[in-house]
């Protein structure tokens, strides 16, 4: 009777209903989600304009995306987020908005980007079936390392900028940055292999406010992309072997 007359008089309580909403097509949707909470670490651009970086609760968790709660920035639906849980990262687009109220505070449903490792794929476990080949356009498997890089610019009145690349491959890779170049930026990369010192120019592909941005190497012949790949898959296996090595000696401690 009370909702009845509430809703005859317009006060139904719309955020309400629309996180009902919100959540009901998240159930229709094919992947498997799990209700834990856990605890993640959110940034990016706010609706502001202001760069954001704070806790958060993650729930109805899946390979493809979840419901994030105590937001406390204005966002809207299409901006892009970087998402931490423990020591792995992904960016995340916002699905949906909605005020939680203030115990719940903003609410977002996020959906991972094209490309990234769910930080949360061992909870959910869901491999994604390994991507099949056949699926993955890319010509070589991107590694998710800190890659020390060099970004120049064609005007020398523009300072260089000394940064790590956290996704690289042999044509491109992806900086982690709250103000990203805008799209279609031309620049100037140096990196090492070893001893030696490799220059490319690039283009910025993708920019994500808040995030980061996408560089792919426009000047690298296939020769020296095959080396840096080979560079690049020697780097990310001394790497595994070293964290099994901590984890061995930490759980024999």
């Amino acid at each position: 009777m009370l909702q009845q007359a509430l809703k005859s008089q317009g006060m139904i309580c719309q955020p309400l209903r629309i996180r009902h909403e919100a959540l009901r097509n998240m159930d229709k949707r094919p992947e498997i989600r799990v209700a834990t909470v856990i605890l993640v670490r959110v940034w990016g651009m706010d609706a502001d304009g202001r760069p954001f970086f704070q806790n958060a609760n993650a729930t109805n968790l899946s390979s493809e995306g979840a419901m994030l709660s105590a937001i406390n920035h204005p966002l809207k639906a299409g901006d892009v987020v970087g998402v931490q849980h423990d020591e792995k990262k992904a960016r995340f687009k916002v699905v949906w908005v909605i005020d939680g109220g203030s115990a719940r505070k903003i609410e977002l449903g996020v959906q991972i980007l094209p490309n990234q490792q769910c930080p949360w794929q061992g909870l959910t476990k869901m491999e994604k079936a390994a991507i099949a080949p056949a699926k993955n356009k890319r010509r070589y498997v991107r590694h998710k390392v800190l890659f020390p890089l060099e970004i120049g610019f064609e005007d020398s009145r523009r300072t260089h900028m000394q940064t790590n690349a956290t996704d690289i491959g042999g044509r491109g890779c992806y900086v982690e940055t709250l103000l990203p170049l805008p799209l279609g930026t031309k620049v100037k990369i140096t990196f090492w292999m070893d001893s030696e010192k490799i220059q490319t120019s690039g283009v910025v592909r993708a920019s994500d406010g808040g995030v980061g941005m996408g560089i792919e190497f426009t000047q690298l012949d296939n020769q020296v992309q095959d080396r840096l790949q080979k560079h690049l898959d020697k780097l990310d296996a001394g790497l595994t072997r070293k964290d099994a090595a901590k984890s061995a000696s930490n759980s024999e401690s």
